[in-house]
């Protein structure tokens, strides 16, 4: 999204987000936890700032987004690893 800041483009709308927590190791005192999610962007597009025009004609929709969080050796968690798939992947 910084690039695209860079590049002249906007976000316009709201995506759509209800994150879960889906496994925690270990169980009683967790310090892996991962989240998944089924984010809709179907109502967040990209535009053209310089003119407010859709910058492409790629429409918004449901995609798989998954998260690993962990707690450091400070005790604060840190995201360790992110991944968001295609449009249809939920």
């Amino acid at each position: 999204m910084y690039a695209d800041h860079l590049n002249g483009f906007v976000y316009k709308g709201k995506p759509e987000n209800y994150p879960k927590a889906t496994s925690m190791d270990p169980p009683a005192d967790p310090n892996t936890v991962l989240i998944s999610d089924c984010g809709d962007s179907t109502h967040w597009l990209k535009y053209r700032a310089d003119n407010g025009k859709l910058a492409d004609d790629k429409p918004g929709g449901r995609r798989s987004i998954t998260a690993e969080v962990k707690q450091q050796s400070d005790r604060k968690w840190k995201v360790t690893r992110f991944a968001v798939k295609e449009i249809g992947s939920c």
